[in-house]
C-alpha cells in the first residue's frame, strides 16, 4: 500500500524567501571566488579586547571598497527603458537566521554606510539583530510577509526597478550571507542586490574562500575579480588596523577614514535580499 502523505502550511517567512528566490531568477547572477590570506586579520581579531565577528569585518571592508567603486552602489532601473542608477551611499543587507517557535527563520536587517561605522558599533548592531525580539527588530519585514503573495511580489518588483532615493534603504546596495559559523560555504545564494558577499570558514593556514555574486548586466567577471582583490587589501590594512586599535570594550573610533562622518546602524526595513 502507498504510504500516507500529510500536508501543512508553509512555515512563517517562507513565502517572502520564496518571492526573493523567484525574483532573483530573473537576474543574470554569477559568482567569482578568491582565496584570501586573512591570518593577519584573524590575529588582530583575536587580540582585540572586544569580540568582533567576521560579519562585521566583511561588512565594513566591503563598504570601504564600494566607497571607491560606484558601480558597487548601482543597479539596473527603469521599466521600459533600462538605465543605471547609483546611490550616493551604501546600504548593506545582512541575512540573519533566528530560531522562532522551534523553527529557523531568515531576517534581513539594513545597515546604512557600514564603511563609516566603527566595528564595535557594527558588532553591537549584529548582536541586537540576533538577540532582540523579532517583533521589535523586524517589524517592517513582518508586515511585508503578512501581505498576500501577489501584492508582496508587486512591492518587491517595484522597489527593485525604482530610481527613488528610498530604493537603497528598501532593497540595499549589497548583501552579505554566510554559513561560515556552521563550517559551510554558500557561494551562490539568491539576491536582489547588484552584488552579494559570502565567505567560508577560515582554514588552518589562514586562507578563506570569499565569493562575490554579481549581476552580469552591471558587472563583468574582471571587475568582480578586481573588487575581491581590493577587498583583500582593505581587510589587511584598514580593517586590521582598526581591530588592533580596539583596546577597551567601549572602543568606537575607527582609525581609517577619520574625516568621514560616523553612521549609526539602521535596521528593520522590508527584506529584499537573501
Amino acid at each position: 500500500m502507498p504510504s500516507s502523505v500529510t500536508t501543512s502550511p508553509l512555515a512563517p517567512g517562507r513565502g517572502l524567501v520564496a518571492d526573493i528566490a523567484m525574483l532573483a531568477r530573473e537576474i543574470p547572477l554569477f559568482p567569482v571566488d578568491r582565496a584570501m590570506r586573512l591570518d593577519d586579520v584573524a590575529a588582530a581579531r583575536a587580540a582585540a579586547r572586544q569580540r568582533i565577528g567576521w560579519a562585521a569585518v566583511f561588512l565594513k571592508a566591503y563598504g570601504l571598497v564600494a566607497l571607491d567603486m560606484p558601480v558597487l552602489r548601482s543597479w539596473i532601473a527603469g521599466r521600459f527603458v533600462p538605465c543605471l542608477a547609483t546611490s550616493a551611499e551604501s546600504v548593506a543587507v545582512l541575512a540573519v537566521n533566528r530560531g522562532t517557535g522551534g523553527l529557523d527563520r531568515l531576517f534581513f536587517p539594513r545597515l546604512k554606510r557600514p564603511e563609516a561605522t566603527p566595528l564595535t558599533v557594527l558588532q553591537r548592531f549584529i548582536d541586537r539583530c540576533t538577540a532582540e525580539p523579532i517583533e521589535q527588530m523586524f517589524k517592517r519585514q513582518l508586515e511585508l510577509d503578512a501581505l498576500p503573495r501577489p501584492l508582496r511580489r508587486t512591492i518587491l518588483r517595484w522597489n527593485l526597478r525604482s530610481t527613488s532615493p528610498k530604493r537603497p534603504s528598501r532593497v540595499g546596495t549589497f548583501s552579505l550571507s554566510t554559513l561560515a559559523g556552521l563550517q559551510a560555504t554558500n557561494r551562490f545564494h539568491p539576491t536582489l542586490c547588484t552584488t552579494s558577499l559570502s565567505y567560508g570558514p577560515l582554514e588552518p593556514d589562514g586562507r578563506c574562500l570569499v565569493t562575490v555574486i554579481a549581476d552580469h548586466r552591471v558587472l563583468d567577471g574582471a571587475a568582480v575579480a578586481l573588487t575581491l582583490a581590493r577587498l583583500e587589501q582593505v581587510l589587511a590594512t584598514e580593517i586590521a588596523a582598526e581591530l588592533r586599535a580596539i583596546r577597551e570594550p567601549d572602543a568606537s573610533v575607527s582609525p581609517g577614514r577619520r574625516g568621514r562622518p560616523e553612521a549609526r546602524p539602521q535596521g528593520g526595513d522590508p527584506a529584499a535580499a537573501a
